[in-house]
């Protein structure tokens, strides 16, 4: 069902829309938490750091569909608040066809350049082979990912979160008993945990099109509105570029990262796969919550409704600290059970180095979820220059620190402690642009 978020008690409308959101994200994560279990526990340390070596470059793809999601998302939710159903379609079909081309010249720049990245970053011989198996078979599921983002995006657009929500907790699910079967009864190895992912994608991806598509043909129109409009993909890529240029880069400085640890040896590549994969679930959520938020911001902004965005901002950090409470808890306490669900044997450097880095970040979740909250309306009310440079801030500080810690202290530690650093400054200088580049919206 559609549904109009210029309307209702803000803080109970947001958390009706953000909360299957979340639990979106949560099964969404659970494809490469799924990936890095099972390979770890049925094929064993090394194919559990393929994996994750292979998971960094595969962000970048994501980050690419991710902009196109927000771009699509923003602009339709603008035009959905504005009741501008016309335009609203062909923003829709503007964006397919914008992602379309898009996404074929990744498939290129993916079947060329996976080899020479993972040269790059300093793979390790012993996990090389396994890690370009993954990515091959990766890129070519990438239209999937790219229009299964477009189709969440428009659902999130129009007020409906509960739709992606069953789409995903089904999928999900398959791709974890789909992952055992290839693994465990058909021995296919780092290839298995490959093809389960790309099937169910594949799946998810058709269904929710095929959803979304009916969906808005439901919507009444005047006449028939043109399936492409270079003013309206003017509007997205305003939109979709820095949010592809924040997660690139994030993307690019993790693997950058990435190649630090690789230098540390493949117990402290497969520790940090298992915990990185546990920070992404939380981070992802928060991300996720904040586009909930950026949908939230871009209705109101269309309607005029310019008070409701001022509570969305303190009902979002009173959802995202909620969820931070029992996550941090989680991590700090109970992380070494956790961690030990992707490892076959007990390899006591492999665990030591996820524990190092989960009682390192977990605490400062507090300060990213705040960041989240305040980029969540910048990009809604299209300040985008304000979110670009908080973010570029964070990943910035994150890499030098990386370098420099690891550097000086001359162990793993010294990369972790980057996070905090870099969050906390992006933190703040996220939350003053919220109030300084949108005083309409702020407190």
């Amino acid at each position: 069902m559609n549904k109009d978020l210029t309307t209702g008690k803000p803080e109970t409308v947001l958390w009706q829309f953000c909360l299957p959101l979340f639990g979106s994200i949560i099964f969404q994560q659970l494809y490469n938490i799924a990936d890095s279990l099972v390979a770890g526990k049925f094929i064993g340390e090394n194919a559990l750091a393929a994996v994750g070596n292979s998971y960094e470059i595969t962000l970048i793809f994501i980050a690419f569909a991710f902009g196109c999601n927000m771009g699509c998302s923003v602009i339709v939710s603008q035009l959905f608040g504005a009741k501008e159903y016309e335009q609203l379609k062909t923003a829709v079909t503007t964006a397919c066809i914008f992602s379309a081309v898009l996404c074929v010249a990744l498939m290129l720049i993916g079947i060329l350049g996976c080899t020479p990245l993972l040269h790059g970053i300093r793979t390790p011989q012993i996990v090389f082979a396994d890690s370009r198996l993954y990515l091959d078979i990766y890129v070519w599921g990438l239209p999937f990912v790219f229009f299964y983002n477009i189709a969440t995006g428009i659902f999130s657009a129009l007020g409906d979160s509960k739709t992606p929500f069953y789409f995903l907790a089904v999928s999900s699910t398959s791709n974890i008993i789909v992952d055992i079967l290839f693994v465990k009864v058909f021995h296919m190895g780092v290839a298995g945990v490959a093809w389960a992912t790309f099937l169910c994608q594949g799946v998810s991806c058709i269904l929710a099109v095929f959803t979304v598509w009916t969906r808005l043909e439901k919507i009444p129109v005047q006449k028939k509105p043109p399936i492409f409009d270079l003013k309206l993909l003017k509007k997205i890529l305003i939109i979709a570029i820095p949010s592809i240029l924040q997660q690139s880069f994030i993307s690019a400085g993790n693997i950058l990262i990435q190649s630090v640890i690789n230098g540390f040896g493949a117990s402290v590549m497969a520790g940090y796969s298992a915990a990185v994969k546990l920070n992404n679930l939380v981070i992802t959520s928060f991300t996720t919550i904040g586009n909930g938020i950026s949908n939230f911001s871009a209705q109101n902004l269309g309607a005029h409704q310019y008070g409701r965005i001022r509570e969305c901002f303190r009902a979002g950090l009173k959802m995202v600290w909620y969820l931070c409470v029992p996550f941090c808890i989680l991590y700090v306490v109970f992380g070494k059970y956790l961690l030990l669900l992707f490892m076959e044997t007990e390899s006591a450097g492999a665990l030591l180095t996820g524990r190092q880095f989960l009682w390192i970040v977990a605490p400062f979740y507090f300060v990213v979820s705040t960041k989240l909250v305040a980029d969540g309306i910048l990009r809604g009310v299209s300040a985008m220059g304000s979110f670009m440079v908080a973010t570029f801030t964070d990943l910035i500080l994150r890499v030098v620190l990386a370098f420099f810690l690891s550097g000086w202290t001359n162990s793993a530690i010294g990369i972790w402690v980057a996070w905090p650093i870099g969050w906390s400054i992006a933190m703040i200088m996220s939350v003053l642009f919220y109030r300084k580049k949108c005083p309409s919206y702020s407190s």
